[in-house]
């Protein structure tokens, strides 16, 4: 007699897209008033103020060029007139949608409760008289992974090592704050002449208010998503959240060393399907012969399916591959 077994229905479906519409302007939460500069910053390119955040305002810079577009809005290298110093201005237009507005003051809180120098500063945060939302940051003057990566071409192993170690850092930080970034990927790392890296973009994080909090939502890009935040009922039991940024570096490095996304062939345009179905069913992805040991044991400590398996931000702090020789040159 045969046994049919039902077929379990996976937890896939993406959420439906708010309705985008005007949204009333609404006062943002003053600053901090105390000082956020740090005298040990002083030396990142010049850019820190020795003033309150507070003491900054919309009027006080002027728009020197684009730097980037998207989510509804626009990121500026300014300049603050009172001092010549150079920052990155991201606007949120007013009559974005509401969903942009409300990840841009997620992205605030976020800023407002880190100071590491392992996490973009933010000098400021204002409400233009239009209803645009603005923040003020420390400018990254050598752009992205990402843009270097195209310039440049690959990362050697112990460019990888430097880069994995400051990322950790910016990591291990967030997390012992309670702060999950969840959109690790080489666009949101960046970088400055001194060649620190530095996490940005906290749009789509999540602060842990409880250690039991959930953390399996649909938010980030699903390209850089650990397994369990496609199907937390297969993978996502139990596990603590903090782990699928760890999957995620694991994948940026991987694309940093081999030149494109490691779950697909080099050179195909990733589709949400596609991606589900390497993420889910697939196997980790492995680097190719040739490579050491150590950054082969490294990645495959980030890059385990089941989250309770994958190392922490302290743990690889220690790993083999990071007590490398620290020095580099790029």
């Amino acid at each position: 007699m045969a046994v049919v077994r039902g077929r379990r229905q996976l937890n896939l479906r993406l959420p439906l897209p708010e309705i985008s519409e005007r949204r009333p302007r609404f006062p943002l939460p003053l600053p901090p008033s105390a000082a956020t500069s740090d005298t040990n910053h002083n030396s990142n390119n010049n850019n820190w103020l020795s003033a309150s955040s507070a003491d900054i305002s919309a009027a006080d810079v002027e728009k020197l060029n684009v730097l980037g577009h998207g989510n509804g809005g626009t990121v500026y290298k300014v300049r603050h007139k009172k001092t010549s110093l150079t920052y990155a201005l991201k606007l949120i237009h007013g009559d974005s949608d509401s969903t942009v507005r409300r990840q841009l003051l997620r992205e605030m809180e976020i800023l407002r409760r880190t100071d590491s120098p392992h996490v973009v500063h933010c000098h400021g945060m204002f409400e233009k008289p239009s209803g645009d939302i603005a923040i003020l940051m420390e400018y990254m003057d050598f752009g992205t992974l990402e843009t270097i990566l195209k310039a440049d071409g690959t990362f050697s192993e112990p460019k990888l090592a430097y880069v994995a170690r400051q990322v950790l850092n910016g990591l291990n930080y967030l997390h012992s704050h309670k702060i999950i970034h969840r959109d690790i990927k080489p666009s949101n790392l960046l970088v400055n002449r001194n060649m620190e890296i530095k996490i940005a973009d906290f749009g789509v994080s999540k602060i842990m208010c409880r250690t039991l909090d959930a953390c399996n939502s649909y938010v980030g890009t699903c390209a850089y998503m650990s397994p369990e935040r496609f199907d937390p009922e297969t993978y996502g039991g139990n596990y603590d959240g903090y782990a699928g940024d760890i999957w995620s570096l694991g994948l940026t490095l991987m694309e940093l060393y081999l030149g494109h996304f490691p779950l697909l062939p080099a050179g195909q345009r990733p589709d949400w399907a596609t991606l589900m179905c390497a993420i889910c069913f697939g196997e980790p992805p492995t680097l190719p012969d040739g490579v050491s040991e150590e950054f082969r044991s490294f990645i495959e400590c980030c890059l385990q399916k089941e989250s309770s398996k994958r190392w922490s931000t302290s743990q690889l702090l220690s790993h083999p591959f990071l007590c490398r020789d620290s020095r580099t040159e790029w």
